[in-house]
């Protein structure tokens, strides 16, 4: 599943020429109409939860080992051939060792909790110290092994899962400049949204929403700066947990902000999503941002989960999110309505500090943080690494334009390199300014007024096309970003369908209020149970 330095040569050389090696595609767009859910073998698996896994594990019924297996022939069928989701970049080789030495253990000892022996994808800007390489969708990281595992990976691992490989994303965590196709890599190319084809499946996690949502695995990790868990997770109808900054490391991950980046859940429930953050949250001394967790990571997520979780609940409705699309603002009102019906007292409307407040003060953060935190980073990866810098990065996309950025430029990196030191007083009243609007004014100061336990907001309207010549639509919604800014935790929910493409919702809450939005969201799912699975249409038809 590597890209050799020799398979970069041989793919420059050939131009358009697809990877030869398997799970890996070539960065030149393909419009070519992939085939629909017609003629797919059924799958066991669909819409499987952890839950329903160990009990089939601890039946007899199922071994890690099977379960392995029809991952794999899943994603072999999906992802490499048929649809062509491309939402995995590379898979582990060692995946059914790791299977069958859990199945071992599992007879010896019982299984280590309810991630013993599961399958998870996790997004390839997360390192892993084993025969996978981790590099953040860029050619000019391939070959990249890192030195360790990162810490979330070492939770994962000693829980009990099977990392079953590494998903797509939009390259460098989407940072790269414009015009901007969110789910593509250089490495990986253009991730597909399975429920319609020609759909765009939004980012930076693309692969990793997209791999849930077409059940390719069990769950998913992604990671998050500003809305690259929640948006893919709205297009690809899933849940997509932001946590709190802090409450999982981000040592082992490639940066784009340390005052903002954060790894999280990808789930096809809130209930799966509760069991791994639990996995995934905890303290760690290589990220000094989760000394500030101590005490505020349970670990069990899933005793929160109550499906009348919704009633007494205060809660804003963030009415000025209800865009997008014609069809958004009917179903919301529905769904509050539905919230009301459940027993949440509402505040309607509830106004949110426009984005327009903050934005470009956040835009400078990044900036500064990216230079800063990429090029320790690379630093850290040693002498062997294939680039060392953020210069060095800029510097391989500029010989190696097609097929690294085949329409895109490199405005983002190239601004970011002009950046100084994190010292600088420009960064510093940047991230005041940032602190400011989105906490003491924004979030906390809503909540303090209104006493409420969550602000409800909607993800806009469905998928725009994919279009290489303007890049990215907005499809309108709100809130991802008040959250991301803060660093405070968001949780997107299936919320309904709008020409067969998703719709989601949004609950936004105080720092560390976790166990609050699960509860919420998990009333919400229940109500609602508005999740069902792609089927992987080439395109929209017109007519019911």
């Amino acid at each position: 599943m590597k890209i050799t330095r020799r398979d970069f040569c041989q793919l420059t050389t050939l131009g358009a020429a697809a990877l030869a090696t398997p799970g890996c595609s070539t960065a030149t767009p393909d419009h070519s109409v992939a085939a629909s859910a017609e003629g797919l073998h059924p799958f066991a698996l669909e819409e499987a939860t952890i839950s329903g896994l160990q009990q089939r594990l601890a039946s007899g019924e199922l071994t890690a080992v099977s379960l392995t297996k029809q991952y794999l022939a899943r994603i072999a069928e999906l992802d490499q051939r048929g649809s062509t989701l491309r939402s995995v970049i590379e898979l582990n080789p060692d995946a059914l060792a790791i299977a069958a030495a859990l199945d071992q253990e599992r007879q010896a000892k019982g299984p280590r909790g309810p991630l013993h022996g599961i399958p998870i994808l996790i997004k390839d800007n997360i390192a892993t110290h084993d025969r996978m390489t981790t590099t953040a969708g860029s050619l000019a990281m391939v070959g990249c092994l890192a030195p360790r595992d990162a810490f979330l990976v070492e939770r994962l691992r000693a829980a009990g899962a099977v990392i079953l490989g590494k998903a797509n994303l939009s390259e460098w965590a989407g940072l790269m400049g414009d015009p901007h196709t969110t789910g593509f890599s250089g490495r990986g190319g253009q991730a597909r949204n399975p429920y319609v084809l020609d759909r765009n499946t939004s980012g930076s996690s693309a692969g990793s929403a997209v791999a849930v949502a077409a059940n390719l695995c069990a769950v998913a990790v992604g990671t998050e700066t500003n809305g690259s868990i929640l948006s893919p997770s709205r297009f690809n109808g899933i849940v997509g947990l932001k946590p709190t900054v802090g409450l999982v490391s981000r040592s082992g991950v490639v940066p784009i902000s340390r005052t903002q980046d954060t790894a999280g859940p990808m789930a096809r429930t809130v209930t799966d999503a509760a069991i791994l953050l639990g996995a995934l949250a905890g303290e760690d001394p290589r990220d000094p941002a989760t000394a500030a967790s101590t005490g505020r990571a349970p670990r069990d997520y899933t005793k929160f989960l109550d499906a009348d979780g919704l009633r007494g609940a205060r809660i804003g409705v963030a009415r000025a999110t209800f865009n997008g699309h014609p069809g958004v603002a009917p179903l919301m009102d529905r769904l509050v309505a539905e919230l009301k019906a459940r027993g949440a007292v509402l505040i309607d409307p509830l106004e949110l500090p426009p984005d327009s407040a903050y934005e470009t003060a956040e835009w400078d953060v990044l900036m500064y943080e990216f230079k800063a935190g990429l090029n320790e980073y690379l630093a850290a990866l040693g002498p062997a690494a294939p680039v060392h810098t953020l210069r060095e990065v800029i510097a391989f996309n500029a010989r190696h334009q097609p097929p690294e950025t085949p329409w895109m430029n490199q405005t983002n990196l190239r601004l970011a390199e002009t950046k100084g030191p994190l010292t600088d007083q420009a960064y510093l009243d940047a991230l005041a300014k940032c602190r400011r609007l989105t906490r003491d004014e924004g979030l906390d100061a809503l909540m303090d007024r209104h006493q409420l336990d969550a602000v409800f907001a909607s993800g806009g309207g469905p998928a725009g096309a994919l279009d290489y010549v303007h890049g990215d639509r907005d499809t309108g919604g709100g809130g991802i970003s008040l959250a991301a800014v803060a660093g405070y935790p968001s949780i997107a929910v299936p919320a309904g369908f709008i020409l067969g493409l998703p719709v989601s919702v949004f609950f936004l809450g105080r720092a560390w209020s976790e166990p609050t939005l699960l509860r919420l969201a998990y009333a919400f799912e229940q109500a609602t149970k508005a999740r069902r699975p792609p089927r992987f249409r080439p395109g929209i038809t017109a007519g019911p």
